[in-house]
């Protein structure tokens, strides 16, 4: 699969809070984009390393729900399932096979990205939803929850694309 050349955009260094997290969360975005790019499918289906399954592919559809998780379903109080993992396959976000396809996941991906932002625009940085467990979250909280999460994944992210074709980078 090969992609266009894509381009992530530096945070602010000086900016107002709802933006610099905004332009954090969408740099690590775009990292996980980067990260994939120019990679066939079968590359963006290999796996890190035994006995871990965990490959590019994977973390996208992950990234994908935890989008939807996060921002549709806890903040927005939306009654959507999940796409990719059950209650009873926690894990199946991460896993793919040879059918599973890279355009229809990357699309998935950004249309999860997109509702996100729908959802934030209609609130401020105090307005809240609810956790797994029942207590308030901010989208603030949801903010730097997101960061963190594909901050750590795009850590992932670089060791399987090393391993696929050497690549490494920030």
């Amino acid at each position: 699969m090969t992609t266009p050349h894509l381009h992530r955009t530096d945070p602010p260094t000086v900016a107002g809070e709802r933006t610099m997290l905004e332009a954090w969360l969408d740099f690590h975005r775009a990292t996980l984009a980067v990260k994939c790019e120019g990679l066939s499918a079968d590359q963006l289906r290999t796996a890190s390393t035994p006995p871990s399954g965990l490959t590019l592919l994977g973390l996208v559809r992950h990234l994908t729900d935890v989008e939807r998780a996060w921002f549709r379903r806890r903040l927005g109080a939306q009654d959507i399932p999940p796409l990719y993992y059950t209650e009873d396959d926690l894990d199946a976000d991460l896993r793919v096979g040879e059918d599973t396809d890279p355009q229809e996941t990357f699309a998935v991906w950004r249309a999860e990205i997109e509702r996100a932002r729908e959802v934030a625009a209609a609130r401020s940085l105090d307005d809240t939803g609810l956790s797994r467990e029942g207590t308030p979250i901010s989208l603030r909280w949801v903010y730097l929850h997101m960061i963190e999460e594909y901050a750590r994944h795009n850590g992932h992210a670089d060791l399987i694309r090393e391993r696929i074709d050497g690549a490494t980078g920030e």
